[in-house]
Formats: C-alpha cells, sequence, structure tokens
C-alpha cells in the first residue's frame, strides 16, 4: 500500500468502526486506508461546527458523497459553535472538542459501536507535545495511539492507526493514489495556538537547530509513554481507583506528588478532559489536603469533587 501502519496487522476487517472524518488530508487518508485494506462495516461521522459558511457545507458534501461511493454509512451532524462559545464562555478549542465529544457518543449509541478511529498523524504528535510542554502539562506527554475516554457520557475506545506516519507521507500516497481531500484555509491563519505552532513556532525551532525537530518530539513522546506505565502500574499496586471508578483521597495522601499529580492527571483524561495545565492539576491534587474546599473547577463547566473520601468528576 506505501504506508506502514502496525495497527492494521491486528484490526479486525469485520468489526464495526467510527470513524472521525472532517474531509482534510488526514481524515481522509485514513477513510480510503480503511477502504483499500477492506474494511466494511464503517460509519464515517462528520460534525460541521458551522464556522466557514459555505466551506464548511461544502466539506459535509463531500465527506457524503465519498464516503456514500465507499459503500460506507455516513453520520453527519451540524452545531453553531461560535453560539455555543458565547452561551458556555468557552474558548474555540474547548467548545469544539466538547461538541466533538457529544457527537462522537451519539453516534456510538445510535450504532452500538464503542470503538471510534481518528486520523491524527505523527506531526499532530509533535505539536501536541510541544503544546503540553508550553503549557506546564506532566511530562512530555503526546496523544496515544489507544485511549479509553468518555465522550458524552459513553465510554469509548479512541484509535489512531495513523500517529506514526508523517504528514508528507500520508500526502504523497494521498497524491500517488489520486485520492482528493479538503483544504481549510483556516488552518492558515495564525489566529490559535496550534496554527501558530505549526506555522510559525515549528519552523522557527528547525532553523534554529538546522534539522526537522518533528521526531524529537515524537521520540520525546514515547519516552513519556513509557514512564507513565510505571507510574500507572504503581498507581495500580496502592489502589487508588476504587470499584465505581473514582479516587481514593486516603490512597492518594499515601503517594508521592509525582504520582499523586499523574493519578488524577489520568483519571481527568479518562473522563475526557484535555488541554490540562500545570495550575489546573495543581488546583486539583490540592484537594487531597482537609483544609482544601470540596471542589475544583474544570474546562467545560463541569469539576472534581472531593465527596465521602473519594475524589469524583462531575460533568456539566
Amino acid at each position: 500500500m506505501g504506508l506502514e501502519i502496525p495497527w492494521l496487522k491486528e484490526a479486525s476487517r469485520r468489526s464495526r468502526w467510527l470513524a472521525g472524518v472532517s474531509g482534510g488530508l488526514d481524515s481522509m487518508a485514513l477513510l480510503h486506508v480503511l477502504k483499500e485494506e477492506g474494511f466494511r462495516d464503517v460509519v464515517v461521522c462528520h460534525l460541521d461546527h458551522g464556522l466557514r459558511g459555505e466551506e464548511s457545507a461544502g466539506d459535509a458534501e463531500f465527506v457524503n458523497r465519498v464516503g456514500e461511493e465507499m459503500d460506507f454509512v455516513v453520520e453527519l451532524g451540524r452545531v453553531e459553535l461560535r453560539e455555543i462559545m458565547a452561551a458556555s464562555g468557552a474558548s474555540l478549542e474547548t467548545a469544539g472538542r466538547k461538541a466533538r465529544h457529544e457527537f462522537f457518543g451519539a453516534c456510538a449509541r445510535k450504532y452500538r459501536c464503542g470503538r471510534l478511529l481518528l486520523g491524527h498523524h505523527a506531526d499532530d504528535q509533535a505539536e501536541t507535545v510541544l503544546w503540553n510542554l508550553m503549557r506546564g502539562s506532566l511530562g512530555c506527554r503526546g496523544m496515544e495511539a489507544l485511549v479509553e475516554i468518555t465522550m458524552g457520557g459513553r465510554k469509548m475506545e479512541v484509535l489512531r492507526p495513523l500517529l506514526e506516519v508523517r504528514k508528507v507521507d500520508l500526502e504523497r500516497w494521498m497524491r500517488e493514489s489520486g485520492f482528493g481531500w479538503r483544504e481549510d484555509v483556516s488552518n492558515a491563519e495564525n489566529d490559535v495556538v496550534r496554527n501558530r505552532l505549526r506555522n510559525e513556532a515549528l519552523p522557527l525551532l528547525e532553523q534554529i537547530a538546522n534539522r526537522d525537530v518533528r521526531p524529537m518530539l515524537v521520540k520525546a513522546a514515547e519516552v513519556d509513554a513509557g514512564w507513565r506505565e510505571l507510574l500507572e502500574w504503581a498507581v495500580e499496586k496502592v489502589g487508588v481507583v476504587d470499584p465505581q471508578g473514582r479516587l481514593h483521597v486516603k490512597a492518594l495522601r499515601e503517594l508521592p506528588e509525582i504520582l499523586q499529580r499523574g493519578a488524577i492527571s489520568d483519571f481527568l483524561r479518562s473522563n475526557g478532559l484535555e488541554g490540562l495545565n500545570s495550575e489546573l492539576l495543581n488546583r486539583c491534587v490540592g484537594l487531597l489536603s482537609v483544609d482544601a474546599g470540596p471542589a475544583v473547577n474544570l474546562p467545560g463547566g463541569g469539576y472534581l469533587r472531593r465527596r465521602a473520601g473519594r475524589l469524583v468528576f462531575v460533568g456539566q
């Protein structure tokens, strides 16, 4: 096929899969990989955020047409993201993530499938590591190839099969295969953090280092993932998570602070909360103090509450 994707060696072609497809290069590459590799029961899930008018509608039409040509089921959704932002006070990133999670959760319930494929690639991973370092997240954390996340009240297995593939290789394969995609012109505008990292910060770092820094950032995420496995093993040994999936405050208090932070960070991420920074994590760890208030507000309107000797995540 021309692309090395280890996940394909183990993935079931007979199972049903949800695929998040925006119409851009990465998600369309994922869709074509699935078709080329013989996957038949795929639900193409596309959410129009209502941000780019006719262009957004064109993306939906494109995804719908290609999905139907592949004989895949297509599920289209639409939200008015700016209205959601105005009503909630959330940032574009937070509101968009919440809307997508609710959409994917609804798709999971409708099609009775808790497996979601996303098209993030290695260049996305490098941007994620750099951004997490800049905002003080725990370690050189990147995205995970397989992670369980709560989306719209539904536990989901989120898989990123293309996470080890460079964007340039995806683009070359798509062009050589004659497959098309939609270009989001807003990606060239430096009005959001991700775009500035991609268009300004990474090119500057490469100029300073006189080399491609993306592979080093990806490698840092791989090393961090190894340390995180050790952290998860230590947390499990102590019995921090109770049978109801809550965090046991007494057990957490017995841990070194680095393990407390890791356990709380993983707990929040498993409940669909992304974008953690050091200041927020410090406030969450502060709940372990007997003198602290009972709750910490979280992005998106939820909160982490200490109640009856447990830390409980409460969504909006």
